[in-house]
């Protein structure tokens, strides 16, 4: 036999590549083999590279600067079931980065993450899958693409998921997503909240805080409360309270409880089954900031519908909220606050906070933080409004200082509630009176001058307030108040404008004040105001009408009428009728002016000055003119008889003379001596008219007779009874003009005037009716007319029982049959016979 020679082995074909393995240290080359056409080395590679993405941010920076995010995204579609699972796991952990995220969505690869959502794919596929969209849903345009996908629906089945770690990524993807209103109204078409109810049994903590923290936002919405209601979501939320265990998540679960509690039937199911005085006893005695402040914010929401507070008010949540002031938390403190200032809508709260609760407010108006005293004063501005028992007691309570000093605080809200306050105390009179001891006329300054319409409208309205008093009115006079308030009738806010219109009239009240607030322009912003159809209103109207009663001159000018409550006084002067808007000049400037032929300025002026000519000038002649000398009593009266003597043919050379007296008499007041203090012209003639009808007619007893005997006292002194058809005849307009002449100025006193028409007689008799105390009205009419309205009691009606019907209308006849009274029964027929 022979030897047995051993067979050798096949040789492998030339065309096959021998098997390799390779063991790889650096990023780079592990990166490349991502485009490997082979499965095996993709698996192992996309393996590698998860490890080494699991290790830390700089890594993650470093794939993506080596380029692995881009061929990664293109295995998130591999055919191989390992190389799919592979790449999505990579996706979960590199999606924390923001870098990557950014690149992703430039990419466009949610729609393929998605698809690893669905159900036939592996648990560990939806825990990576649904990480990455957990990560990605974080920013908002990953949100649209994720909900324009259609990413919802699988992220709300996989709440249902075995695995904890789905559910986990699931819930946190949601609420991400739930930030943004149209996915919360796909949640409600999804019926989602079931399914994040059960979440709540969950033995995770974080997946319960996280369900509870998207229940949070969802249940915004009535559709979402009432589908949580539906399913018992409320028990569920009860329970964790009331498990000592959970809390940790006691915070989130009264956020959901505040939302759920603004809806009635919600309310009134918590309170049906105990839930609400559960609520408020854990609120009360809970030991966590946290807690006691989410649970008063819950009242708070809740508080706004009526219902609601009347349910809290039969609970007695006022004691609850009285006890979290007590907290030694901040943030407790201003929650207990605001909640009080809801509760304040209804009437039994106001009433409980009077003897506990306001109290405890003031003594947080001077807590170091800005934000409590804020809060508390919002509690006690709202506890106060229309509610004058609360006022009283806020003053009782020494509440008044800490409130003033709030008014220099740099937080508007605060400053806008303490003034609100301090208007609400100063509405009783009683109490206003000791709010000037504490400094609040001066403390309001900065306010009136704040950038902030609220403090603007609210200081506003607290000068409205307090200034009914002298004192308080002159001190705001004296500090300077005045200005910054007239500014305020500027304002293009109309409840600002409203405000210190109403504060200006009732500084008006004050003759002094209001002469101020006409020097400060105050008259005629507010006659600018008023023209606007859509700026005035009734404060601006009824303030600017306060302002012209005590500038009569100008409201008889502006408006042609003098009531009988206008009394006219010494310097008043009828300069005519002029338009609104128009500038009314001083008494002053027009006694300056020269003679023109313009419609002569009357005045009324009885009191002399008291500075006196030499004597050298007191035989003058009283043709001085107003600003270049003064002429006495006993001049006055001599030109008066020169003039009807002299009349127009007045020798040219005492024409002469007198201009040359004119030059060397002393100057003693107007243009040629400024320091001395200026004078009305003295009106001697006038003076003796009312001592003369002092004397003849004031004791008079019987009113009709008193007016009967002035009105023809007041003929005779203007040229005596006329006839209609010689009234052309009457050269009253040439005694005029001699006056003029004579006086070197526009300005006529009318005492000098003796021959009168309808509106001098009218004025002279209103003027004289004023001095003793005759009511009537002075009323201008068209082409030079005037007349007096005078207010008389029925004769046949006197001394009968029961209500007296209104005094009857009657026009004092001045002209054609002095003394007669015509019955006014129709304006424009009366006025036409009388006229």
């Amino acid at each position: 036999m022979g030897k047995k020679v051993k067979k050798e082995a096949e040789p492998p074909p030339k065309d096959v590549f021998d098997p390799l393995t390779i063991e790889s240290k650096k990023a780079a080359t592990v990166v490349l083999m991502l485009n490997s056409p082979e499965e095996e080395v993709l698996a192992k590679a996309c393996e590698a590279i998860y490890r080494f993405a699991l290790k830390g941010e700089e890594n993650k920076a470093t794939l993506l600067e080596l380029g692995a995010v881009e061929p990664l995204t293109k295995l998130l579609t591999h055919e191989d079931k390992i190389v799919r699972r592979n790449a999505t796991m990579i996706f979960g952990i590199l999606a924390s980065n923001n870098d990557v995220k950014k690149l992703l969505r430039e990419l466009d690869v949610m729609n393929s993450v998605i698809a690893q959502l669905a159900p036939e794919e592996e648990v560990v596929i939806h825990e990576f899958a649904s990480l990455c969209l957990a990560n990605m849903s974080a920013e908002y345009t990953s949100k649209v693409q994720i909900l324009e996908h259609g990413g919802l629906e699988p992220l709300v089945r996989l709440l249902a998921s075995p695995d904890p770690d789905v559910k986990k990524n699931s819930v946190e993807c949601i609420y991400n997503l739930t930030q943004d209103f149209q996915c919360r109204a796909a949640l409600q078409e999804l019926n989602a909240i079931p399914p994040i109810l059960d979440l709540l049994k969950s033995e995770y903590p974080v997946i319960q805080l996280l369900a509870l923290k998207t229940l949070g936002i969802i249940t915004n919405d009535k559709e979402a409360r009432t589908t949580l209601r539906d399913n018992q979501g409320v028990d569920h939320l009860i329970k964790i309270l009331e498990t000592k265990e959970l809390n940790d998540l006691h915070i989130e679960a009264l956020s959901v409880i505040a939302n759920c509690l603004e809806d009635m039937d919600t309310l009134v199911l918590i309170q049906q089954t105990g839930g609400l005085k559960k609520l408020l006893s854990f609120a009360e005695n809970s030991t966590i900031p946290d807690i006691q402040k989410n649970a008063a914010k819950a009242i708070t929401k809740a508080a706004y519908d009526p219902e609601n507070r009347k349910l809290f008010h039969e609970q007695e949540v006022e004691k609850c909220l009285v006890a979290l002031l007590g907290s030694e938390n901040d943030g407790t403190k201003i929650a207990a606050s605001q909640a009080i200032s809801a509760m304040c809508e209804n009437t039994g709260s106001k009433e409980f906070f009077n003897n506990q609760g306001i109290p405890q407010l003031i003594v947080l108006l001077k807590s170091d933080s800005e934000e409590v005293r804020e809060a508390a004063s919002l509690a006690l501005a709202n506890l106060t409004t229309c509610h004058p028992a609360n006022a009283k007691a806020v003053a009782e309570a020494d509440g008044v200082d800490p409130l003033v000093n709030i008014l220099s605080s740099r937080r508007d809200g605060a400053v806008a509630n303490a003034a609100t306050v301090l208007a609400n105390v100063a509405m009783q009179e009683p109490l206003r009176a000791g709010l000037q001891s504490h400094g609040v006329t001066s403390a309001l300054l900065g306010p009136l001058r704040s950038a902030n319409t609220v403090v603007q409208s609210k200081a506003a309205l607290t000068v409205a307030a307090t200034a009914c008093d002298v004192e308080a009115r002159t001190e705001l006079r004296n500090s300077g108040g005045l200005e910054p308030l007239v500014e305020l009738l500027r304002s293009k806010n109309d409840e600002v404008r409203r405000h210190a219109s109403w504060a200006v009239m009732v500084c008006a009240n004050d003759e002094l004040t209001a002469v101020e607030l006409c020097k400060l322009g105050a008259l005629d912003i507010l006659e600018e105001v008023n023209l606007s159809v859509s700026r005035k209103n009734k404060f601006s109207e009824a303030a600017y009408n306060k302002l012209l009663n005590n500038n009569l001159s100008l409201k008889y000018s502006l408006t042609g009428y003098l009531s009988s409550s206008n009394i006219i006084s010494d310097g008043f002067y009828d300069y005519g009728r002029i338009n609104p808007g128009t500038k009314l000049l001083p008494l002053k400037d027009l006694c300056l002016q020269e003679p023109s032929d313009q419609r002569a300025v009357l005045l009324v002026n009885s009191k002399s000055s008291d500075v006196s000519p030499p004597p050298s000038t007191e035989d003058k002649s009283s043709d001085v003119g107003y600003g270049r000398s003064i002429s006495s009593s006993s001049s006055f009266r001599r030109a008066s008889k020169e003039k009807t003597k002299k009349g127009r043919g007045k020798k040219e050379e005492e024409r002469v003379k007198e201009e040359e007296e004119v030059s060397t008499l002393p100057k003693l007041m107007g243009e040629g001596s400024p320091e001395k203090e200026w004078y009305p012209p003295f009106d001697p003639d006038f003076r003796v008219y009312v001592y003369e009808v002092t004397k003849s007619i004031f004791p008079i007893t019987n009113i009709k007779e008193q007016i009967e005997v002035l009105a023809r006292y007041v003929a005779e002194k203007m040229g005596g009874k006329m006839s209609k058809e010689k009234l052309h005849n009457f050269s009253w307009e040439l005694h005029i003009s001699e006056l003029k002449f004579q006086l070197k100025s526009n300005v006529v006193p009318i005492g000098q005037i003796k021959k009168g028409i309808f509106y001098h007689r009218a004025l002279l008799f209103k003027a004289l009716a004023d001095k003793i105390g005759i009511g009537c009205s002075l009323v201008r009419g068209e082409y030079g007319r005037a007349w007096n309205e005078v207010q008389l009691m029925n004769d046949s009606r006197k001394g009968l029982i029961g209500a007296l019907p209104p005094p009857e209308v009657y026009i004092v006849d001045l002209m054609f049959h002095p003394g007669g009274l015509m019955k006014l029964r129709s304006r424009e027929a009366d006025l036409y016979r009388y006229l």
